[in-house]
């Protein structure tokens, strides 16, 4: 293994990377990159970036397929443009940067993430994997290396679940793993169907098909992704190399009851939706205690009440239950028992429900041979890292069902995210940049 510096090749003249390079692609041996991430364009980008969908309060709100996600991936597409890539967007509106290797016979290695936020999120969910991903192709081409592969950047539409109900939709799409008719006539919760808004967005409804990518396409597929958890934080430790994506399955489960005068109506005759939903509530969170041995999580996260009077007893309640897990019989338990707890309750308080299922996506274990080969860049880079499951969806779980995928994660302060208060280093953020490229170089050999 060689291990160079930026700072070797400064010294040195800017030649140095690219002749060191073409020895290891001929003598098939690893050049390793250290310091190499242009912090200060990092910082730049973040900057360009951080007032789209800013909001008064704090935190930023760019929702999929709104006009503050279609400014993002404008703004990124500038960026490629300006570091000479070939720069599309596929028919459900994905932004692809394309950098050619010298090799035109070999598939692509892809890097990158997704720009889209929750409503009052933060300006590095996503971002960080993106942004990553252009700094790495900024650094082959700044400093001339050469790579065999084609280098591709991707940014995914509408990652987060927070307007339609279902996550990570640029890349099932890609992946091939959406019903695209049942996507389609998802609403958000202003009735604008999936469809409408992406015709509004510029999509090609009639061609979404072109969108999905083949196996043979890709060599790999990588992402950064701050870990939006507290574990690396609390372990001292900069690197996250993960093991097994946790999965969701989410339900809107709608309860009936009727809608009565709260003075008038003995508290014998009631039904209750919203008193039924509480009871649920509680249920949801036991199954989620029951199976966290697991690593499984049960959660409502969403209620909406009707007719929503303080002198009307509650007719109608929807709420939003997010089960996941990296344990695909513990969810399967959790889900089942939760399901009979909702059919008993509303049997015993003489309720209906209904349950609409939005997602049902499977837990996955990454790749061996690629967590392997992650490891050994951080061991020769000499960066402190650990093993560790993801219990957030990303988008890395879809490719992985197409190519070899890695995710990578870094610190987020405090362990927080999805909040204003988000907040990533820009010398983390450029590690974890450090290790992708290093990744990337050893996918080329």
């Amino acid at each position: 293994m060689i291990s160079l510096s930026i700072n070797f090749f400064k010294r040195h003249g800017i030649l140095l990377p690219l002749i060191i390079r073409i020895c290891t692609l001929f003598q098939g041996e690893e050049f390793l990159f250290n310091e190499i991430i242009d912090r200060k364009s990092l910082t730049e980008y973040f900057s360009q970036l951080s007032d789209v969908g800013v909001l008064p309060e704090g935190g930023v709100t760019r929702l999929a397929f709104t006009p503050e996600e279609e400014e993002l991936h404008k703004i990124v597409g500038s960026w490629l443009l300006e570091l000479g890539a070939q720069v599309r967007r596929d028919s459900f509106g994905n932004l692809i940067g394309r950098f050619e290797g010298f090799d035109g016979s070999l598939p692509a290695i892809a890097i990158g993430s997704h720009l889209d936020s929750v409503p009052a999120g933060g300006n590095f969910d996503g971002i960080v994997g993106v942004v990553a991903g252009v700094a790495v192709a900024r650094a082959i081409q700044m400093h001339h290396i050469p790579v065999r592969h084609p280098l591709e950047v991707i940014a995914f539409v509408g990652e987060e679940s927070s307007r339609f109900g279902v996550a990570t939709l640029g890349s099932k799409v890609m992946t091939g793993r959406a019903n695209l008719s049942y996507l389609l006539n998802l609403r958000d919760a202003d009735g604008i169907t999936l469809k409408e808004a992406l015709t509004r967005r510029g999509g090609k409804i009639e061609d979404l098909a072109s969108a999905s990518r083949r196996p043979s396409e890709f060599r790999a597929f990588l992402e950064v992704h701050i870990e939006q958890g507290r574990v690396l934080e609390e372990a001292g430790t900069k690197i996250g190399i993960v093991t097994a994506i946790a999965a969701p399955t989410r339900w809107l489960i709608e309860i009936e009851g009727r809608a009565d005068h709260s003075g008038a109506t003995p508290m014998h005759m009631r039904r209750d939706a919203l008193a039924a939903a509480a009871e649920l509530i509680l249920e949801v969170e036991r199954q989620g205690n029951v199976e966290s041995g697991y690593q499984t999580v049960a959660t409502i996260g969403k209620l909406s009440v009707k007719p929503g009077v303080m002198n009307v007893i509650p007719g109608h309640v929807g709420l939003g239950l997010d089960v996941r897990g990296i344990d695909k019989e513990s969810i399967k338990r959790a889900i089942a028992t939760i399901r009979s707890g909702l059919e008993e309750l509303c049997r015993r308080r003489v309720l209906s429900f209904k349950i609409h299922e939005l997602s049902e996506d499977q837990p996955l274990v990454l790749d061996e041979q690629m967590k392997g080969s992650l490891e050994s860049i951080c061991k020769e880079m000499d960066v402190p890292y650990i093993l560790m499951s993801s219990g957030a969806g990303h988008d890395a779980m879809n490719m992985a069902r197409l190519t070899s995928t890695g995710l990578i994660f870094i610190p987020c302060r405090n362990g927080i995210s999805h909040n204003p208060s988000e907040k990533a280093e820009i010398e983390d953020i450029a590690l974890g940049a450090e290790v992708l490229l290093n990744a990337v170089m050893k996918l080329d050999i």
